[in-house]
């Protein structure tokens, strides 16, 4: 599948995929080079990193934003949102809102691998209201309902 993509920024990467079955392609942080070429990120805040590129999903697909695995198990750097969402329909930069879930301050240096992007396909439900579910076995059991292992 072909996705049009665009830099936005000067010093923008293109995302790129780790290895040849890797279903994320890694985010780049792209920092103003005339501002900064490093951000900090104290512990337990938040900071928006642009990535200099703006993309063109084709309709009935979106892009998972998640963490990188090794950054966030080390330095404990991922999205704020846990999992951040690109519409098809957005045209914009994309931005990853960079939460540190470590205890130190950590630093995001521009060009660093900082989340992977995953292209998926989704369905647009049509919500039915109805007076009654159909009943299942398990009903409105919730958390820890079906057992502890």
């Amino acid at each position: 599948m072909n996705i049009q993509i665009t830099k936005v920024r000067e010093g923008a990467r293109l995302p790129k995929y780790g290895s040849a079955y890797a279903a994320g392609a890694d985010l780049y942080a792209c920092l103003d080079r005339d501002v900064e070429t490093t951000e900090t990120i104290p512990a337990g805040e938040t900071r928006m990193i642009p990535t200099g590129i703006a993309l063109a999903l084709p309709e009935g697909y979106a892009g998972l934003i998640y963490a990188r695995s090794g950054l966030a198990s080390k330095s404990g750097l991922a999205p704020a949102n846990k999992v951040g969402v690109v519409d098809c329909d957005y045209r914009g930069e994309v931005i990853v809102a960079l939460h540190n879930h470590s205890k130190e301050t950590q630093t995001v240096s521009n060009g660093d691998r900082i989340a992977q992007l995953v292209i998926t396909p989704y369905i647009t439900a049509v919500f039915d209201e109805v007076e009654k579910l159909p009943e299942t076995e398990r009903g409105t059991g919730g958390f820890g309902s079906t057992g502890k292992n």
